[in-house]
């Protein structure tokens, strides 16, 4: 018995582990969105989605999926980002993404904004978001 539980214990752990990020925009923004336009409105580099409509990133706090984003998207570790944006809003060239403390309210948010970008763990997306990207 102690065999079979660890053996379900261990494939819900891989599960959990192949489980990937997925960047996430209301269903009716129909812009085709890649990598590098993920990176530059996530690091503030452009306002606009590449349809030409406005773009709010939003940040979950912490969290593995937040590092996964940060370290495969934006290819910065907390600490750089840190500094990084540390850095333009010194200089007032810029002020990070917003941050809320959970997936759900990324959900809540993409869900009721055509603006707003977010991404929250593949295993989460549901019908009221379409999934522009995952890593």
């Amino acid at each position: 018995m102690k065999i079979v539980i660890s053996a379900i214990l261990l494939c819900l752990t891989a599960m959990q582990a192949w489980a990937g990020v997925a960047v996430i925009v209301h269903p009716a923004n129909g812009d085709a969105i890649d990598k590098k336009a993920i990176e530059n409105i996530y690091l503030g580099k452009t306002k606009s989605f590449p349809g030409g409509s406005q773009a709010v990133p939003v940040n979950i706090e912490s969290g593995p999926i937040r590092e996964t984003f940060d370290s495969n998207v934006l290819g910065k570790s907390s600490s750089q980002l840190k500094s990084y944006w540390s850095q333009k809003v010194f200089t007032g060239k810029g002020t990070p993404p917003k941050e809320v403390a959970s997936a759900e309210e990324v959900l809540g948010l993409v869900s009721s904004n055509p603006n707003i970008i977010g991404y929250i763990d593949s295993s989460q997306v549901n019908g009221s978001v379409k999934v522009v990207a995952e890593f």
